[in-house]
């Protein structure tokens, strides 16, 4: 990493959501004072904007945020020829990473995922630069600003480095390396913002949380316990699933597949995905987000096909169509329906909550639910009824949908408020040692008339609590007494350990590069190398055993 770090005026975070973006700011002087960005291009009074982009049909963009989704359409539009000049891009966010296939959503062809984060983040950075110059004027952006980028538990180092690069090309950061761009999970954002607010929730020193940070992608999971002078220790490894507040919108898309036919649905998507999406806003805001799950409360909905989506009649045939033309055109919803389309995507979460209840080795004195989907009323009904007789203290903190950029900045104003993680993956290197004959044949390997052969050396182990500045350290000694570098293979593996680093599960996590002392020493000549795995990024530290001076080292992850 270059640059130094101690120029820093203001922390801004960004938080890029599947659905919804937006950023937070505070000035080192007064890190009390986080304030929200409520001023977008389109409108006041709003804490975030929509992650959606729309390009021309050259993919040069036209719009992002909520300027660019749908408008609704006239009745008369209805044998209206493809909109599709206009592309337009939303979910992005879901196809980078190791993702499932299935839980990445279509995009326009020909768009790299990439290129839309960059873009999206770039004019995100535009309106970011322009607040805070306004609100300090005589900042020098790239000297005196730090972001904190929120990303989700699933993002291992590798996406981490996309993002980065993303950032990059967004020109969020002056050099690739540069050491004002920091991550955070979003949970462990959402947690830091938990501890700021301690006053408003019944929780002291040594109380562990859990914290559930319901997006519209994904859902994570963070249990953390609360230390002295306002810190925080990871108590478990986070865990995370996709089944945000979009997995609702997915079973109302199957179900209205089965109104109008597969077929029609799909000409929908293909040819007028801007008034499809139109059908799904309505939806999000006439039905989800109404829905408490209570159906004393509940009224049956209406939604009118030919009002709402005129556009669609001319594509739905057959049965279909005459079922629909019976009813005017008019879908009801009941209340069993409505609830079905929640029910597996709860279900999803209520077994990540288990899951953290029964790892913790401390009683959980309180859980908190954050993000866009915590603002669900079914969802905290049905958390509060599973598992309010184990967890007295169940609660959304005020304004949710701010916590994970809030949490953010308070990162990147303390960073020294997380003092431990835990490891989700193990971590070792591929070295040599003598074979035995106990040792498979197929890996004997003759070096210099030595029998050798590869195996894999564990440096950390998945699940261990570690400082986030803990070293982890081995010592390398050259094979030749002529040898200027000695290079590794680091990998990792979601198992506890491993034998050989081409076992099932393994994973080539990066490359590292000694630079040797003084060849006129043979061989005598050890490099200690230390790696950190505790931050959201590794670092790499190296140093002449013989001289005790600081040896040159490199890390270069696999991606």
């Amino acid at each position: 990493m270059t640059t130094s770090c101690s120029n820093i005026r203001v922390v801004v975070g960004i938080d890029f959501g599947t659905t919804y973006s937006g950023f937070a700011y505070a000035n080192v002087a007064n890190p009390e004072k986080i304030e929200t960005n409520e001023t977008w291009l389109e409108r006041k009074g709003a804490f975030k904007t929509n992650t959606v982009i729309r390009y021309d049909e050259n993919f040069e963009l036209i719009q992002w945020g909520l300027p660019a989704l749908a408008e609704k359409i006239n009745k008369k539009s209805k044998n209206s020829k493809s909109d599709n000049s206009h592309k337009i891009a939303e979910l992005f966010k879901l196809h980078i990473g190791e993702i499932p296939y299935e839980h990445k959503p279509p995009l326009p062809s020909g768009l790299n995922p990439r290129k839309a984060i960059t873009d999206y983040l770039r004019e995100m950075g535009k309106i970011m630069k322009s607040t805070i110059s306004a609100r300090w004027p005589g900042l020098i952006y790239y000297q005196h600003v730090r972001v904190i980028l929120t990303v989700p538990v699933e993002y291992d180092e590798g996406v981490r480095a996309i993002m980065r690069q993303c950032a990059f090309d967004a020109e969020l950061i002056l050099t690739l390396e540069s050491e004002n761009l920091e991550f955070t999970t979003e949970p462990e954002a959402a947690a830091l913002y938990c501890l700021e607010n301690l006053n408003e929730h019944p929780l002291k020193v040594g109380d562990s949380f859990l914290v559930i940070d319901c997006g519209g992608g994904t859902v994570d999971l963070t249990v953390r316990t609360i230390l002295p002078n306002s810190k925080l220790s990871e108590l478990t490894e986070s865990t995370g699933d996709f089944c945000g507040s979009t997995y609702v919108d997915k079973a109302f898309k199957h179900f209205i597949g089965t109104k109008i036919g597969r077929s029609a649905l799909k000409l929908m998507e293909e040819k007028h995905y801007p008034q499809f999406q139109y059908l799904i806003q309505y939806f999000c805001t006439d039905v989800k987000l109404p829905f408490d799950g209570d159906e004393r409360n509940w009224r049956n909905k209406e939604i009118d096909l030919e009002e709402i989506c005129p556009i669609l009649l001319q594509y739905v045939k057959g049965e279909e169509r005459e079922e629909l033309e019976e009813c005017e055109w008019v879908i009801e919803l009941d209340f069993q329906t409505v609830k079905y389309f929640f029910d597996q995507a709860i279900e999803n979460i209520l077994k990540l909550i288990r899951q953290q209840l029964t790892k913790s080795e401390k009683n959980i004195s309180a859980i908190f639910l954050v993000g866009g989907f915590s603002e669900s009323k079914y969802l905290m009904h049905c958390v509060r009824q599973e598992f309010n007789r184990q967890v007295s203290y169940i609660s959304v903190p005020s304004y949710p949908v701010t916590s994970i950029v809030k949490g953010a900045v308070t990162y990147g104003l303390r960073m020294d408020a997380i003092k431990t993680r835990v490891l989700r993956k193990t971590y070792g290197i591929e070295l040599y040692r003598n074979w035995t004959p106990n040792d498979p044949i197929e890996r004997k390997e003759v070096i210099d008339d030595q029998e050798k052969m590869l195996f894999f050396k564990r440096l950390a182990k998945k699940g261990t609590e570690v400082d986030v500045d803990q070293e982890f350290k081995n010592t390398s000694w050259p094979t030749f007494p002529n040898q200027k570098i000695s290079s590794f293979k680091l990998y990792t593996t979601s198992e506890n350990d491993g034998k050989h680093c081409d076992d099932p599960g393994m994973k080539l996590f990066g490359r590292l590069g000694l630079e040797l002392p003084d060849v006129n020493l043979g061989i005598n000549r050890p490099v200690e190398f230390t790696l950190t795995f505790g931050k959201m990024e590794t670092r790499v530290f190296a140093r002449d055993l013989i001289s005790e001076t600081t040896a040159k080292a490199t890390f270069k992850l696999e991606l």
